[in-house]
Parts: C-alpha cells; structure tokens; sequence
C-alpha cells in the first residue's frame, strides 16, 4: 500500500475514486461523531482508565504493555506520514495523512482496553475502531488506504502485549516450580 501510495500508482487511483463516493454519504455530524472516536482525548482516557483497572487487580505488567502499544503508536505512525507526504481528500494542500493516526489510536487504545478489562469487550474494540475509520473516510478526512495502512501496521502493537504478557506468567510459572511454591 505505502508504495502505491508513493507512486500514486492503480490502487492510489481507486482508492481515491472510492473516496470520491463515500464522501459525504451520510450526515456530516454523524461521520464527525464517529472520526471523534480516534481523537486522543477520547481514546487515551478509555485506555489510562483500564491500564488503573489492570494495575489495581494486580496486573501492571500487562497494563504497562498496553501502554508501550499506544507509545508505539506515533513512533510508527509520524515518519510514515513524514515519508509519504500524502494529501488528504478534502485538504490537497496539506499533507500527512498516510496512515491515518486516528484509526490507530482507536485501535490500539480500544483492543488495549479490551485486553485489560475482558477478552468480552474485544468485538467492541473492533466496532469502536471501524466505526472510527468509516468516519475519518466518510467524512473525507482521510483516503480509505490511510485507514487500512493504520490497521495492518498496528495489528502486530496489539499482539505485543498479550505475547509479552504470556512469555512473563510462563517465567513466573516456571520460577514457581523451581521453588516448590504451592498456592
């Protein structure tokens, strides 16, 4: 996607012919509502708000990890938009769009959440962030390949927490059994 992006090649093309249809499908308040959910101000507290709900039911390292994930956001995130320079849909003379920040706080905060609350919240994590990307699209703040970009780049952010947090408990597990300590 990045280098069709960079050479504006085919898939550049039809991405912006999509974008050129969805534009405006539905009311401008409604796909503003829905974009609002990737701002950092909505997102960040739902995570800071289950990152204290881990800690408190004993569980700072995994909270400490979903944390890294969202830290791990704008390090990914700012020298692609750097490297591209890509326009927006509605904003040709601005740029950096490509890929889209707000649906990568969305996701990472949210799946992050889900993970430190209840695995239960996971198919609301998916239905925050792509109701979050279908407005940043619908509204034309950004192309739908801004949107798909931050989704697969951050698909493995929010593994990290859960393999970390998994390979921790196993050397705990194992220190446990090396020590003969019975809980």
């Amino acid at each position: 996607m990045t280098w069709q992006v960079l050479v504006h090649g085919p898939l550049t093309r039809l991405d912006e012919r999509v974008s050129a249809a969805v534009v405006d499908s539905v009311p401008r308040r409604l796909s503003e509502l829905a974009s609002d959910l990737g701002n950092l101000t909505v997102a960040l507290p739902v995570l800071a708000a289950a990152m204290a709900y881990a800690v408190w039911r004993g569980r700072r390292t995994d909270a400490l990890y979903a944390g890294l994930a969202m830290a791990a956001v704008p390090l990914l995130v700012i020298p692609l938009k750097e490297w591209t320079a890509r326009s927006g849909p509605l904003e040709p003379w601005a740029e950096g769009y490509y890929p889209s920040g707000h649906t990568a706080t969305a996701m990472v905060a949210y799946f992050g959440a889900a993970y430190l609350v209840s695995n239960r919240l996971t198919p609301l994590a998916a239905t925050l962030t792509l109701i979050t990307a279908t407005g940043l699209v619908v509204r034309g703040f950004h192309w739908p390949l801004d949107v798909i970009a931050s989704l697969a780049l951050c698909l493995p952010l929010l593994s990290w927490p859960a393999l970390a947090a998994r390979r921790g408990s196993k050397r705990i597990n194992h220190k446990s059994t090396d020590c003969d300590i019975i809980t």
